[in-house]
């Protein structure tokens, strides 16, 4: 099938592009240098200085949403992974809530397939435990990863958490057990990139691949010698560097002169008051190599997509899953000894850089992953390649959500979104594409977007955000103004909260939304491992 012709700025190009998404696994919105922070990304920066940055994309605030979200199209309720996934003794009855994608969606990878493309996956899954709802069940023809959540790096023997059975790997169909030694779980899914990126004969394009890594995610592991390069930088501490974030944002255009950083959060003590500060220098220096050490690898497959000739014909799409967490609290899950030096990084210990440093990653925002406010859904969205068209290092400040990629796909790659497939209906699109804004046209949304977690509610329309929790009063913030959202306006607009609650209860009967106090007694997890 040929595609539209959207490449004609790229010289030889009128046909479908290959399409390379990858997604990192808890990053915060100014956790890059080319969004502002101080950790060496290079291969990230000079894709944005010759593609596109998003100021204002959304994901789902937690992994399992967002993944799903992502994949299909859908919300994720729609997509049947409302919340976490399932597994081992963890069965659900079938729903919005059930734990793996469901049959009344689709997949990027089953509907590009459709249109003649190779189907690659190399990284975390986390959409379904068991067959048949691995990757190869759902449209991938190759697959390398993590079937499971966050993992230890290092050696998978060691992943204890008391009632969350053993993460599991997975090559092609069958369960991978990695090496004992000389493993890591970000070179690994980088190394199998660019494997199977090399096994692309000629005349097998065009290819759709999904590099889903876990990094940065907790704990907090990375090799010594990683480490050691951030040593002592963040001795300064969480507010200063907040401070310069934020200076460096402003000067991007990522936010305007005009904005306003906000508070600390209530949560992190100010610097000054930190007794431990070497070891929160060391927690930090450790997240900033877990993320230098995926910015090489995304350099690997970069480097190899120029090997083979095909970096002009690929459009690369990076984004995150969710804003930096500043809650997981994973230590309980290790003796304390382990979760210091010597120890911290390597594969004995189980840290997590808390709520002072996840406070510096979703600079400027407020909150964290798993909340509804700016810090824990917006994203970092880079786009570069074919389907590209405006000023190289260009900055969109149009709203947009991981929804929309499936309908950015289907537009560039020339594809058919099915009413049916295999016989079965399949819920419609719920994103619109992003190729306007690819071509540097303003192209304002027309339709809402909403969000559902854990009794935590959220829409927006326009540059109105409706905010709140179940049974408690909303929130209203005008986020052309207050992006950071720290004026709520509802008492003085009662009626345009009325008209967008209505709204957000209108989208959350279409979509299976539940009431989270009436359905999370039934639904099993272990707080902090998402």
């Amino acid at each position: 099938m040929t595609a539209p012709s959207l490449l004609s700025g790229t010289p030889g190009r009128g046909r479908q592009p290959n399409i390379l998404l990858i997604m990192a696994d808890d990053l915060g919105y100014s956790d890059l240098g080319c969004y502002g922070s101080e950790i060496r990304t290079p291969h990230l920066d000079s894709l944005a200085a010759r593609g596109m940055r998003f100021t204002q994309f959304y994901n789902c605030a937690v992994c399992c949403p967002t993944r799903a979200a992502l994949l299909t199209g859908l919300y994720p309720h729609q997509a049947g992974v409302g919340w976490m996934v399932s597994h081992g003794a963890d069965i659900r009855p079938s729903g919005p809530y059930q734990g793996y994608l469901n049959n009344d969606c689709v997949t990027m990878a089953e509907v590009l397939k459709g249109a003649g493309y190779r189907t690659l996956m190399s990284g975390k899954w986390h959409v379904g435990e068991s067959r048949p709802h691995w990757p190869v069940d759902r449209g991938f023809d190759r697959y390398f990863g993590l079937i499971s959540g966050g993992a230890n790096y290092f050696d998978l023997t060691k992943d204890y958490v008391p009632g969350v059975t053993q993460r599991q790997m997975a090559l092609d169909g069958e369960p991978y057990h990695p090496p004992r030694e000389g493993f890591y779980m970000t070179d690994a899914i980088a190394d199998h990139a660019v494997e199977f990126l090399a096994g692309i004969e000629p005349g097998q394009e065009p290819f759709f691949f999904y590099l889903a890594f876990t990094a940065p995610h907790s704990p907090l592991h990375a090799p010594p010698e990683d480490i050691a390069k951030y040593r002592g930088r963040y001795l300064r501490g969480w507010d200063a560097l907040r401070r310069e974030r934020f200076s460096r944002q402003q000067a991007m255009g990522l936010v305007g002169r005009e904005a306003v950083l906000s508070p600390r959060d209530p949560g992190a003590p100010a610097w000054d008051e930190v007794e431990d500060r070497d070891l929160q220098d060391l927690k930090m220096a450790i997240y900033a190599a877990q993320i230098e050490k995926m910015d090489a690898g995304i350099g690997r497959v970069l480097a190899e997509l120029r090997r083979t000739g095909k970096d002009q014909d690929t459009l690369v799409v990076f984004l995150s899953d969710n804003g930096g967490d500043g809650d997981a609290d994973l230590s309980r899950f290790r003796p304390k000894e382990f979760n210091r030096p010597p120890y911290l990084g390597g594969p004995e210990s189980f840290g997590s850089y808390g709520r002072g440093w996840g406070n510096l990653s979703d600079t400027p925002f407020r909150k964290f992953k798993v909340w509804l406010n700016e810090g824990g859904i917006a994203a970092p969205l880079i786009v570069a390649g074919p389907g590209v068209q405006t000023e190289a290092g260009s900055i969109c400040h149009e709203p947009g959500h991981v929804v929309d990629l499936m309908a950015t796909f289907v537009e560039l790659g020339g594809a058919k979104y099915p009413r049916r497939y295999q016989d079965r209906d399949i819920w419609p699109m719920e994103g619109v594409s992003l190729a306007p804004c690819l071509r540097g046209k303003q192209s304002p949304r027309a339709i809402p977007i909403f969000w559902e977690l854990e009794g935590r509610r959220a829409m927006r329309d326009g540059p109105w955000k409706l905010l709140g929790r179940e049974d408690e009063s909303w929130e209203l913030y005008d986020l052309s103004a207050d992006r950071c959202e720290l004026h709520d306006l509802a008492g003085p607009q009662p009626e345009r909260v009325r008209a967008m609650a209505n709204k957000y209860e209108t989208w959350a009967r279409r979509c299976g939304v539940k009431r989270w106090k009436e359905i999370s007694p039934h639904l099993s997890n272990v707080p902090g491992i998402r």
